[in-house]
């Protein structure tokens, strides 16, 4: 077995373990409006603090990784996220809910996002990138679905605290994988990447994080692959996997069997990442994109009646969204790098997911007021339908052709 691949395990471990943290915003919900007599909104704009750091974070996430290595930046990250999980055990005002829950733990896993997946494919790979951007991210988005019937189980029979348990010894064992088997670079093994040399020669100057978005943020292809994956991040981590289990609530589902069904998703969304990794490696990723949000646009117009009918339609959806959860990312991946090149691209994906959990925040804060607001969900589902409709028009006419970026010079 190459190296390369002992790596790639390892992100998988890292990026499971740092989710861990996300998913306890659906589960925690009610018991912290039960306990502090805090609503939905104000409950779901800590949740949105945190998704808007954690995107915000992404771009830089390939800087700190640059410039301090693989391995003590994603250190740094989990014992940050260790450091959050205990703090927020003893959080008694919303307004340390917005730091910790929100600012703190938001940076943390924001540098363990899936640049990190993009990180480990670039440089350990030549060969099979679609597939290990595939399998990286979906752990990112699993775990925060896997964990979900432990979490629930816990707030059921003990005190919410003990969920925060779990995220610290997910950060562990992570921790551990990391010192023993995470390396920078094939380079520092003595290794060339799995595949041989990587045929495209690296640049001789590096672009700034903010200076690669400076010089592509009017582009066409990032304006409809950001504009994309907003929606991408509101319709799945904001208004899924924030609201889902109190929406189930509302028509009389328990949380034990909204958080299997959502546990159900992380596992199958293993298999509909990965797959969509494959499939990029071989198709045309734009076409793959607009099949993945023209069908997710469906799913989310039946869901209010698959809740209240529950059976075999809320199966249906069940089984749908988790094979589409994320499988958006390997293809934007790689329309990314083949419109600015790999090491821009990284840093443009980056960017593009600071676009995706921008939309996630929005989407967490939103849909928390219209239920405030309305006492349902319904209108939030469609809408949300209606807008994957609208990312498949945007990137009908995003044709990647190879693009040469130099950074602007300062005024």
């Amino acid at each position: 077995m190459h190296r390369a691949w002992i790596v790639a395990a390892v992100g998988f471990v890292v990026l499971l373990a740092s989710a861990a943290i996300r998913a306890t915003f659906g589960i925690l919900m009610e018991p912290l409006m039960d306990e502090f007599g805090w609503s939905h909104g104000a409950i779901s704009t800590a949740a949105g603090v945190n998704l808007v750091v954690f995107g915000l974070s992404a771009p830089f996430a390939a800087t700190l990784t640059e410039r301090f290595g693989l391995r003590r930046t994603v250190t740094a990250a989990l014992l940050l996220i260790m450091v959050s999980a205990a703090a927020i055990t003893q959080v008694t005002e919303l307004w340390q809910l917005y730091i910790v829950w929100g600012l703190v733990a938001g940076a943390a896993t924001g540098a363990v996002a899936p640049v990190l997946a993009a990180a480990i494919a670039g440089r350990w790979f030549t060969e099979r990138r679609g597939l290990v951007v595939g399998s990286l991210t979906a752990a990112n988005s699993t775990g925060q679905l896997i964990f979900l019937p432990l979490m629930a189980h816990l707030t059921v029979m003990t005190d919410w605290r003990w969920v925060m348990a779990v995220v610290g010894g997910a950060a562990v064992v992570a921790l551990v994988a990391v010192a023993m088997a995470l390396r920078d670079r094939p380079a520092d093994l003595g290794l060339e990447p799995y595949g041989g040399p990587d045929p495209v020669a690296a640049s001789g100057e590096r672009l700034s994080t903010v200076g690669v978005l400076r010089s592509i943020y009017r582009d066409r292809v990032f304006v409809a692959l950001a504009g994309s994956f907003f929606i991408c991040g509101a319709t799945t981590v904001g208004l899924i996997a924030v609201h889902l289990i109190p929406a189930a609530h509302d028509h009389g589902i328990t949380a034990g069997h909204a958080a299997g069904l959502m546990a159900a998703m992380g596992v199958l969304d293993i298999l509909g990442t990965t797959g969509s990794g494959v499939l990029t490696d071989r198709y045309d990723a734009r076409k793959l994109l607009l099949v993945y949000y023209v069908g997710r646009g469906f799913s989310l117009l039946i869901l209010p009646t698959a809740l209240s009918l529950e059976g075999p339609m809320l199966l249906a959806f069940t089984v749908f969204y988790g094979l589409d959860w994320i499988a958006t990312v390997p293809p934007t991946v790689a329309l990314a790098n083949k419109r600015f090149g790999r090491e821009v691209g990284l840093v443009a994906f980056g960017w593009i997911f600071g676009a995706h959990q921008i939309g996630a925040a929005a989407a967490a804060w939103a849909a928390g007021m219209v239920r405030d607001g309305s006492g349902t969900y319904e209108g939030v589902f469609l809408v949300s339908g209606v807008l994957c409709f609208a990312a498949a028009v945007m990137l009908a006419g995003a044709r990647a052709r190879p693009r040469v970026v130099v950074e602007p010079a300062a005024a």
